[in-house]
């Protein structure tokens, strides 16, 4: 199971429809959240996400859309009972803003919270745990920004039933072999691993473009990605006021979907100016025909 549940889609102004950017990635069994705009504890408990199974945040940057939610969510965490750690990654200034807000408030969470700081213009692998990999990179923003790319890769082989019987290996031994062991044989023969398993599944990888001006500086991260999600604050007509803000438009989105390989792009981040998203399709798919809008509440299989 690998997902993304959009919980808020709009930029710096919220709507009555639309909220400022947050999404849920599933991973398996574990959670993470990318960006914490306001209201998202309530969109997490509106589309029914366990919030036991939240395990990692990151936040992009420091703009209030992408992290005035987030002080809401861990005090209502441990309110709730967790105690499980949590683990958030963010430019180093967060943690000392979130500190700040508990000790005023005297509040003392009841779980372990641990921040990572992500320096500016880092990028590189940032969080490996059983078989998912985050990386971070620098996006082009008004202040320092990050996207995420986000791996999954089965690292256990595939068993082979049938020519495991016929090497007469044991069934107790299949657990190594899908770790990638060979089995030696009571008269001291090896049975070698690719004889009796096949290499794991192709992982697949979730690229997350935060705020960012067009930048094809990103292509190598966005190259053959699975799934893209590209801010498009603006319609194309409003290039312009797009670069002067340090954003997107829909036709540089898709172009770069387009360049990269990607096989499905997502956009999000719409200007509260729209209120019919209809016109960035009818912008985006003509450049980049796999394009869906980011909607709240639904779930894209990655």
């Amino acid at each position: 199971m690998f997902a993304v549940t959009i919980l808020g889609n709009n930029s710096a102004i919220p709507t009555l429809d639309r909220h400022p950017t947050a999404q849920i990635i599933t991973c398996d069994d574990q959670l993470l959240l990318v960006d914490c705009g306001e209201g998202t504890q309530l969109q997490i408990a509106k589309y029914r996400i366990k919030r036991n199974k939240l395990r990692y945040i990151f936040i992009s940057h420091l703009h209030g859309d992408h992290y005035f939610g987030l002080i809401g969510l861990l005090n209502t965490l441990s309110l709730m009972g967790r105690t499980e750690p949590l683990s958030i990654y963010a430019p180093p200034e967060l943690e000392a803003i979130i500190q700040l807000q508990l000790d005023c408030s005297g509040t003392l969470l009841q779980y372990e919270l641990s921040f990572v700081p992500l320096q500016a213009g880092y990028s590189g692998v940032i969080l490996e745990d059983k078989e998912l990999t985050v990386s971070c990179f620098p996006t082009q923003h008004r202040i320092s920004c990050f996207g995420f790319s986000i791996s999954m890769q089965k690292k256990k082989r595939k068993l082979i039933p049938e020519q495991a019987k016929a090497y007469e290996i044991p069934a107790a031994y299949y657990g190594k072999l899908q770790e990638g062991a060979d089995y030696i044989r009571k008269d001291g023969s090896i049975v070698k691993n690719d004889w009796v398993t096949l290499p794991p599944a192709k992982g697949k990888r979730y690229v997350y473009c935060a705020d960012t001006q067009y930048d094809t500086g990103l292509l190598p991260w966005l190259k053959d990605a699975d799934l893209v999600y590209h801010e498009t604050t603006y319609l194309h007509d409003l290039e312009t006021r797009a670069a002067e803000r340090y954003h997107s438009t829909t036709v540089q989105a898709a172009s770069l979907a387009a360049a990269a390989g990607a096989k499905k792009l997502l956009i999000g981040h719409f200007s509260s100016k729209y209120t019919d998203l209809q016109p960035f399709l009818e912008e985006t798919r003509p450049v980049f025909a796999s394009t869906d809008i980011a909607e709240e509440g639904v779930t894209y299989y990655v």
